[in-house]
């Protein structure tokens, strides 16, 4: 009977418990006296008989049903039974199912329980009903974690439904005010839910709540996908616009737009986005009314008043800037529109700048924008007219815009010199890509007359002056100018270089241009000086050499040029924008050039007379180089011619310490002709000399100071070469000088003990051994004979290791004849 009970409390494996089936057990349980370990036999064997239907039924929609029963058994039983159901019940060992199939049963089921409680609470939960879902979840023994989700989910499907219906009523709406209405209610319902959610999460008793209470939001639901996102945008952009619908914002509704950016999980960036577009156009709406009802134009304070316009709608002031820009450049465009502005036009922008607090230097960028790129375009289409197009008409447009846009002469200038460096540059460009120096040359005589045609009058039109006038006194300021910038030129540079004489300014010069071209705008800024000496360069050479033809056969015809291609050189210096000394360095530089070449000839061996020196004199005066600078390129051949054949002395051994003197007393400079090296190697070899002269001899002060300073070389490095040396020679002395005792050379050894003596003071040594005794004693007896300063002779005995005594007795049979090697021979020593 019990068993039948408590399966009829159960319901079937397809439908969910309903929250009371525990409750009915226990209390039938206690009605029948029942202890808990008969009862717990009666759900093992209900357990039994679910999966012998399972097993019986044998179909999958059966073993489904059958498993969802078995598990809602095993939930109700560990609730039955509390804290014993781990003992009274062993599911494991009687079905063999695991502990993790067990606590998914628990675990499920509690779920489902929890879930069907919250179906009761709607939009106005209060504390009681917290507190009931608590007891519920420890009842259903549901983890913190999982009733937290549940509460969190059933509170999401709830903003959900508002969500849907007011994107149902904004998409679907006839009439649109009604339906905005609509949805801001619903929008509305949605903020009054989540303020009453966290205004629980902060209530004294929160710790008796449900898990999860807290603000809402939409992230794990259905609008939380990308596609989603589009139509919560549109939502918080009819709120905004509804906040903002009285023509100011309210601070709670900055505070409700705050909570719905986080209810929809909008980024700051994408909120503040719809915000400054609909807070944007209210203000340009409000502002549109100060000005046409003129309670802008009689504020006291113009700054103030937009200040506070600016904080009812609560809009970012520098936002506000970029609306007040924008209004004046398009009011700006509008007053242009027939290609200037009118003194009406200029007072109506003055009045719209003074209204809306414009800084002077956004007027400034604006007018430089707007009336510049119209400018700039006029003068594209002067330029485009080429050297025959620029007419009457294309002047007065010009004129017309330069001065009837109002632009100042400096900006004009500014746009008209960048479009017209664009086209130098064009041709630079084609003449540095031509085959040869004439063809060069003719495009860069084209730029020239683009200058002077198109230009020239560009410039003339820009500034409201004449072309045909030459501004004497301006040019005469920037001559003086040019002159100060260098002192390095004079007048007889001017008058000896003939190429030079004909591109001086002066009457002559501007008697051969007439009209003079503009020299305002040049390539200076746009090619690097070298780029543009070159150029010029070229048709220096061109107005030198003149004009190449080819003919058949390989053969070629020069046609020579008269000097009127200076007028055009002198031009093209103006458009390079090279400065007096620039010029005068290209032209001395290709005459010194030509000087070089035939001083090169003249000079081969490098040897300088009288006869070449009057020849040289003769080619100064064809190319017309100034004495100075011939002498320098004279100078410097010989020098180099010199510094080789120097080179190769020393490297051969021809050269000497005394030569290398000697040459420096006539002011040759060594250093800069004979390498470092090949002064440390004659070094080198003038102290292996002063250790190998058999004088015995060694000058510390000629050593290293005097020889190192003639050398010019580093006084440590050579110390430490005469250190070296030293101690090499030290040894290899003592063995010459055994070697040539054996031979019996008595100078010899006198020499090589001498130089051993040199060594040693350089560096000082220490006595010295030798396998035979007596060739030491022998070397000692030779020396003194050969009548040596004392302290030379004491310094010897100590370096050989001879003893006082021995010394002595040395010099007791100083007459005595020495017998060496062989007796067959008597050598006197």
């Amino acid at each position: 009977v019990s068993s039948r009970f408590v399966s009829s409390v159960l319901p079937p494996g397809s439908e969910d418990l309903k929250g009371n089936e525990v409750e009915t057990i226990i209390n039938f349980k206690n009605a029948l006296g029942i202890d808990d370990p008969d009862a717990a036999a009666m759900h093992m064997e209900i357990g039994r008989r679910i999966f012998r239907q399972r097993l019986e039924t044998g179909d999958r929609d059966g073993d489904v049903e059958q498993r969802r029963a078995f598990q809602k058994l095993v939930y109700v039983s560990s609730l039955v039974f509390g804290q014993a159901s781990s003992f009274l019940l062993p599911w494991k060992r009687v079905f063999k199912v695991t502990d993790s199939q067990v606590e998914i049963s628990i675990r499920d089921n509690a779920q489902r329980l929890y879930a069907s409680k919250l179906k009761s609470v709607g939009r106005d939960i209060d504390a009681e009903q917290l507190v009931n879902l608590r007891e519920s979840q420890l009842s259903y023994k549901l983890s913190d974690e999982l009733a937290e989700d549940l509460f969190r989910n059933h509170t999401r499907k709830l903003i959900e439904g508002n969500i849907s219906v007011a994107l149902d009523i904004l998409k679907t709406r006839t009439k649109a005010a009604t339906g905005l209405k609509q949805v801001v209610e619903e929008i509305d319902v949605i903020l009054a839910f989540n303020d009453k959610l966290i205004s629980l999460k902060n209530h004294a008793d929160a710790d008796r709540f449900a898990r999860g209470v807290g603000p809402v939001s939409v992230l794990g639901g259905e609008y939380a996908s990308d596609r989603k996102m589009d139509d919560l945008k549109l939502l918080y952009r009819v709120y905004v616009t509804d906040a903002l619908s009285g023509g100011q914002m309210e601070d709670s509704k900055v505070a409700s737009l705050n909570q719905l950016k986080n209810i929809f999980g909008l980024g700051k960036r994408e909120s503040e986005a719809i915000t400054l577009e609909v807070t944007s156009k209210v203000y340009r709406k409000r502002l549109s009314q100060a000005v046409s009802g003129g309670d802008l134009e009689v504020a006291d304070s113009k700054a103030a008043f937009l200040q506070n316009l600016c904080e009812e709608l609560h809009f970012d002031p520098l936002k506000a800037k970029e609306i007040h820009e924008e209004i004046y450049r398009q009011k700006l465009q509008q007053c242009i529109a027939d290609g200037e502005l009118s003194e009406a036009n200029v007072k109506s922008l003055l009045r719209l700048r003074v209204m809306l607090c414009i800084p002077e230097q956004t007027i400034e960028a604006a007018h430089a924008d707007i009336c510049g790129g119209l400018f700039e375009k006029v003068v594209k289409d002067a330029i485009a007219s080429g050297i025959d197009g620029y007419d009457m008409d294309v002047r007065k447009a010009v004129r017309k815009a330069a001065h009837g846009l109002k632009l100042s002469r400096e900006a004009a200038m500014s746009i008209a010199s960048k479009a017209v460096r664009k086209i130098f540059v064009t041709y630079v460009k084609r003449a540095r890509s031509s085959d040869n120096r004439t063809e060069s040359a003719k495009e860069l005589k084209k730029m020239i007359a683009f200058n002077s045609l198109v230009v020239t009058e560009l410039v003339a039109d820009i500034k409201g002056e004449s072309s045909d006038i030459k501004p004497e006194e301006p040019v005469k300021v920037e001559e003086k100018k040019q002159v100060d910038e260098d002192d390095e030129w004079d007048e007889e540079e001017w008058e000896s270089l003939e190429s030079l004489k004909k591109v001086k300014p002066g009457e002559e010069l501007d008697a051969k241009i007439g009209k003079p071209g503009q020299s305002e705008i040049t390539l200076k800024d746009d090619l690097p000086l070298r780029e543009r000496t070159d150029l010029y360069k070229t048709y220096l050479l061109y107005c030198l050499t003149g004009e190449v033809t080819r003919i058949p056969f390989g053969a070629q015809i020069t046609t020579k040029k008269d000097d009127s291609e200076f007028v055009f050189l002198s031009q093209l210096g103006n458009i390079l924008g090279l400065t007096v000394k620039e010029i005068v360095d290209v032209h001395r530089g290709l005459a010194e050039q030509a000087f070089r070449q035939q001083a090169e000839v003249i000079l081969a061996d490098g040897q300088l007379t009288k006869a070449r020196v009057e020849q040289l004199d003769e080619v100064q005066k064809q190319v017309g180089l100034p004495a100075e600078y011939a002498q320098k390129v004279i100078k410097n051949i010989t020098t180099t011619k010199m510094a080789a054949a120097l080179e190769t002395a020393v490297a051969r051994g021809r050269l000497n310490l005394k030569q290398i003197r000697e040459l420096k007393e006539a002011n040759v400079e060594i250093d800069s002709m004979i390498s470092e090296k090949l002064r440390e190697n004659l070094f080198k070899k003038t102290i292996d000399e002063i250790f190998s002269s058999g004088t015995g001899e060694f000058d510390e002060v000629e050593v290293y100071e005097k020889i190192p300073a003639d050398l010019n070389i580093n006084v440590d490095k050579a110390k430490g070469v005469v250190h070296e040396l030293a101690r090499s020679r030290l040894s290899n002395s003592l063995i010459q000088a055994v070697a040539l005792l054996r031979q019996r050379n008595r100078a010899g050894v006198v020499s090589a003990l001498n130089d051993m003596l040199a060594s040693d003071k350089a560096v000082p040594a220490e006595p010295m051994t030798w396998e035979v005794p007596e060739e030491l004693s022998d070397l000692f007896t030779i020396y003194m004979r050969s009548d040596p300063a004392p302290e030379k002779l004491s310094r010897l005995q100590y370096l050989l290791g001879l003893s006082d005594s021995t010394a002595a007795a040395l010099r007791d049979v100083k007459d005595q004849v020495l017998s060496v090697g062989a007796e067959e021979e008597e050598f006197a020593f």
